[in-house]
């Protein structure tokens, strides 16, 4: 199915159509790395998202503007396999002050843009070497930080 001239050293994708704001995409860990290490690609997106989730624009994250994304989002089941469902209003709290934690480096009770990137980019690259360098098949939502990596293998290919 892979075309010959791929080696392991090189970045895989291959875009399916999407359905309902997601695609299936087969990418590897190369392709997130590439993405992570092009800080002209990487930073804006990044910056957007962290703009996104500045509700009330004063340039910091609080702990109410993180949780209140990722409680929406469903984070912990979508992306960690936890099933919210089961667990009690207190866990889920203490879950999503522990990853506001990983965030907040400094302690200070906010999250500042430089922050934000840092950790964004150790998550990619943790998710990137994850991966590693055989072709996964993956279930991806479009504007994800995984998407961006996609397409922009895909139009460095064109």
């Amino acid at each position: 199915m892979f075309p010959q001239s791929l080696t392991r050293n090189q970045p895989c994708y291959i875009h399916i159509p999407r359905i309902n704001n997601m695609s299936v995409e087969i990418l590897d860990g190369k392709t997130i790395q590439s993405f992570v290490e092009d800080e002209g690609a990487f930073n804006p997106s990044v910056d957007s998202r962290f703009a996104a989730l500045d509700t009330n624009h004063d340039g910091l994250l609080s702990y109410s503007e993180m949780a209140q994304e990722l409680m929406s989002l469903r984070v912990l089941e979508k992306h960690f396999g936890v099933d919210e469902s089961v667990m009690s209003h207190d866990e889920l709290v203490e879950l999503y002050r522990g990853l506001f934690a990983r965030f907040d480096r400094d302690g200070n009770g906010t999250v500042e843009l430089e922050e934000f990137r840092a950790e964004m980019k150790e998550v990619m690259l943790a998710v990137a070497n994850g991966l590693g360098f055989m072709p996964v098949q993956m279930v991806v939502e479009e504007g994800s930080f995984l998407k961006m990596a996609v397409d922009r293998e895909l139009a460095k290919a064109a």
